[in-house]
């Protein structure tokens, strides 16, 4: 076979003998073939993909615009049992690093108030796109639409398709999660890594809306509001988040809930200040003049001039108010600081989150005791290699997921 850079190999049945394979061509693969071959340019690499292109989920991150890494890249970012592990590598590589590595690939970024960085052309193509040039300047094969049927390991790997089988000194595991099924998220690296030794963290659905349990959420469908919200367990706080929540039929969703589903579990209850810049006492106070200004208006009024008036009817419905015949002028001192409260602390009992369709990452992955941080090899099975969403590390939304990937691709190709 005559052989020649980044070559797609699809329908014809081939033995193929590598020094490394790499089982997934999205974020994390690339970079680590990336990586792999501009240490060491004679060693041979391939990327096996099973789709019939590759970073195909990466073209849907950042709403197509694909937001690579975060500014304030840390630890602390993260859940899962790789967390601590974590810190080493984003000391390594921290944003700057990255976008220096990115810099030399040739692709240009720009990041917003939030630290989101985003390639500067604002397509996330251009960031697939360098990715697949350097693959096929650096001589990577790459094989595309290649179900992985078995591997096998003895002093070597065998990786076997329905139509090749690839032989390997060095395996690298970079097979997404089980999220976005529609862009080919399946999960199979957690047989790869159970039927190869290792503990496996089941994936759940993180990064995604909120599943909740109110007797309001229906009115409310399709409003967005600003707000501070607090995920709340046996009366603590165990995050809390300002941004945009968008209430739908059977769940809140928006980016700072998003942040929040890493957290939640049932049961927990998802509390909402709609006036987050102004304190209880002084709400009360302006609704207690609204009392007066709209004396002759029905009570649902009470709240004009501080909430849309959906939102409104909600908040005094939580607190207690059951019908708005009466006038705002009717409304007991009581009653007010009652809505007060509401509008400050609306509260959502969770059920669950939003499933694998609409999460953006996944929670679970291999166990982080057993990856060797520094070169991301496992401790279980020598020769192998781990990174990415394989990993029992899930970031919150801005950047941190794809980070990860990148990072942990490019310590594991300079470990090949």
């Amino acid at each position: 076979m005559q052989r020649h850079a980044a070559l797609f190999y699809i329908g014809e049945t081939m033995n193929l003998k590598y020094d490394a394979v790499i089982i997934g061509g999205g974020a994390s693969g690339l970079m680590c073939a990336i990586a792999a071959k501009r240490k060491n340019q004679n060693l041979k690499v391939a990327v096996i993909e099973k789709n019939d292109r590759v970073g195909k989920k990466l073209l849907s991150t950042g709403n197509g615009r694909c937001n690579l890494t975060n500014m304030n890249v840390r630890a602390d970012k993260y859940v899962g049992s790789f967390q601590k592990q974590s810190a080493s590598i984003f000391e390594k590589y921290d944003a700057e690093a990255l976008l220096g590595y990115f810099n030399e690939l040739g692709l240009m970024t720009c990041a917003d108030s939030e630290g989101r960085v985003y390639p500067l052309c604002r397509q996330a193509t251009s960031v697939l796109d360098v990715l697949r040039f350097q693959c096929e300047n650096l001589g990577v094969d790459i094989f595309c639409a290649q179900t992985v049927k078995s591997i096998k390991h003895s002093n070597t790997f065998t990786v076997t398709t329905a139509e090749h089988s690839f032989t390997s000194d060095k395996l690298v595991i970079a097979a997404g999660s089980k999220a976005a099924p529609k862009l080919g998220g399946n999960g199979s690296c957690a047989d790869y890594l159970k039927n190869l030794g290792h503990s496996f963290v089941p994936f759940s659905p993180a990064l995604c809306p909120v599943i909740v349990n109110s007797d309001v959420l229906k009115s409310l469908k399709g409003l967005r509001a600003n707000a501070e919200v607090r995920l709340i367990r046996d009366g603590k706080t165990i995050k809390a988040e300002r941004g945009e929540v968008q209430f739908n039929e059977d769940n809140l969703s928006g980016i700072c809930v998003f942040d929040l589903s890493l957290y939640s579990k049932s049961g927990d209850e998802i509390s909402l200040d709609l006036t987050p810049d102004i304190s209880i006492e002084e709400l009360y106070i302006f609704l207690s003049k609204n009392k007066i200004r709209f004396a002759n208006q029905t009570a649902d009024n009470i709240l004009t001039g501080v909430l849309q008036k959906r939102l409104s009817q909600a908040v005094m419905k939580q607190a207690g108010v059951k019908g708005f015949n009466s006038l705002c002028s009717e409304l007991s001192d009581d009653t007010i600081r009652n809505i007060a409260n509401a509008a400050k602390h609306m509260s959502f009992t969770v059920t669950d989150n939003g499933g694998f369709d609409r999460a953006q990452a996944c929670k679970g992955g291999v166990m982080g005791s057993e990856i060797d941080e520094a070169t991301m090899q496992s401790r279980i099975c020598n020769n192998l290699y781990v990174c990415g969403e394989a990993i029992d590390l899930c970031g919150e939304c801005g950047g941190y997921n794809l980070h990860f990937a990148f990072a942990s691709g490019i310590i594991a190709g300079e470990s090949l």
